[in-house]
């Protein structure tokens, strides 16, 4: 297959039999399971993959045709991405623009690196706050930190969803018919 521009760097969200998301694939792998008869195609992306003789719309969504049981890890990897994803990439302190990450307890006074106690933060903050507690400095969160969870981190950790997905990420979202036939 051809490598076109826009299909060819394009990720496609697979949904288990159930509508259930699992994973984000290549837009390339997206299309081997359609044409394996173990997916088939349920929103299209953006341009086309091609062959010698067919071309091939790039799917944004696939379903797969079997359900598929994955074990799934309990808690989001902890990561400086994904906390400055969980954080919009602010500083948890006074708001500005975080380019690090700071422990809210020190480790140097007994604070866990986990998702409760790991929070992004300016440079500025993160320089004035050191190595001393909230309470030393007077300073409050502006949100408590704590482990991000549902069914986009879980897949998408922290990369950004397509728009075209977001039907499929939302909790509350039921496909009636077509779950019930499925």
């Amino acid at each position: 297959m051809s490598r076109p521009g826009a299909a060819s760097t394009a990720t496609a969200l697979v949904l288990n039999a159930t509508y259930e998301p699992l994973c984000v694939v290549p837009v390339r792998r997206a299309v081997v399971l359609v044409l394996t008869d173990k997916a088939v195609s349920v929103a299209d992306g953006d341009g086309f993959l091609r062959s010698a003789e067919v071309a091939y719309a790039a799917p944004a969504v696939v379903r797969l045709t079997r359900f598929v049981r994955v074990p799934y890890r309990a808690q989001v990897a902890l990561t400086r991405k994904a906390v400055f994803a969980r954080d919009s990439g602010r500083c948890a302190y006074c708001g500005k623009g975080a380019t690090t990450i700071d422990h809210v307890v020190p480790r140097s006074r007994g604070g866990r690196h986990s998702w409760d106690n790991v929070v992004a933060a300016c440079s500025r903050c993160n320089h004035l706050k050191a190595d001393r507690t909230l309470s030393d400095l007077g300073w409050r969160l502006r949100v408590p930190p704590a482990a991000p969870s549902g069914a986009a981190w879980r897949v998408l950790g922290h990369r950004a969803p397509d728009p075209r997905w977001t039907e499929w990420l939302g909790v509350t979202h039921h496909h009636g018919q077509e779950q019930a036939s499925a």
